[in-house]
């Protein structure tokens, strides 16, 4: 009785380990690497203030199948973020920040969204989201996550909620008194075209809560300011009925 009792406490830790081993696949451990470029020669004396650029990237660790890993950090990875690589970034003097935030890291998925900003003819800012599936470490496209006899009508309630944001963003045009006649129209038109089909629901962030559609309009930056959020949020309750059950989005319906 006694060795058998020895034998059940040695073998609960070990069992304990290894439903909390097989629980922590469901998220990563993301660490974050810090490189400080500096810039030397002609390009450090035409540019000094912007001699220095911070890049922060991050390495992801934490899952048992080195291939799906390996997968992961080759999406990461700095060169294939804004397709530049970190001697390109030290080689131009436009740089001045590269940074990443984690949006969310549990349920196999992996949402993370990576930002440059920097100084050329004015200041620039550029952002690039990836959403992995961290059970095959691919990226979550829609096709993966929404029905496909769905993704009409989903695309369809994304571009309602576009079309009710530039009606506003419409009125502002009418009510400045900076534009003249000609760009109010231009500007009108430009933000009337404006539309969300299939091909851009392939960019969603998701949460606790439900899923955000993302849409880059692709405004010119003298006119940017006018250019639609682009950010469009739907719950999982009103998302249930597109949601692939066996899909990586199929824990939420």
């Amino acid at each position: 009785m006694r060795f058998r009792f020895s034998q059940l406490a040695l073998a609960l830790p070990i069992s304990l380990f290894a439903l909390v081993n097989v629980a922590a696949q469901d998220r990563v451990i993301v660490q974050p690497r810090r490189v400080v470029l500096i810039r030397s020669g002609k390009l450090a004396r035409d540019f000094p203030e912007r001699r220095r650029a911070i890049v922060r990237y991050p390495i992801v660790q934490g899952l048992s199948d080195a291939k799906v890993l390996r997968r992961i950090n080759n999406t990461l990875a700095i060169k294939n973020v804004f397709d530049t690589s970190l001697a390109e970034y030290r080689q131009d003097a436009w740089l001045e920040d590269f940074n990443y935030k984690v949006n969310y890291n549990r349920n196999y998925l992996l949402d993370i969204t990576f930002t440059q900003s920097g100084m050329g003819a004015y200041p620039d800012t550029s952002t690039k989201h990836f959403l992995i599936n961290l059970k095959s470490g691919m990226v979550i496209k829609a096709a993966d996550a929404f029905n496909l006899s769905g993704l009409e009508t989903l695309a369809g309630m994304v571009n309602q909620k576009l079309k009710d944001e530039t009606k506003e963003l419409i009125k502002e045009v009418e009510r400045d008194k900076e534009q003249n006649a000609e760009q109010k129209s231009s500007l009108k038109e430009r933000l009337d075209q404006l539309s969300f089909t299939q091909e851009n629901l392939n960019e969603f962030s998701v949460s606790d809560r439900g899923v955000t559609f993302l849409y880059d309009a692709g405004f010119p930056h003298v006119i940017q300011a006018l250019q639609p959020d682009g950010r469009y949020f739907f719950s999982y309750a009103v998302l249930r009925p597109h949601i692939k059950s066996s899909g990586p989005l199929g824990v939420f319906k």
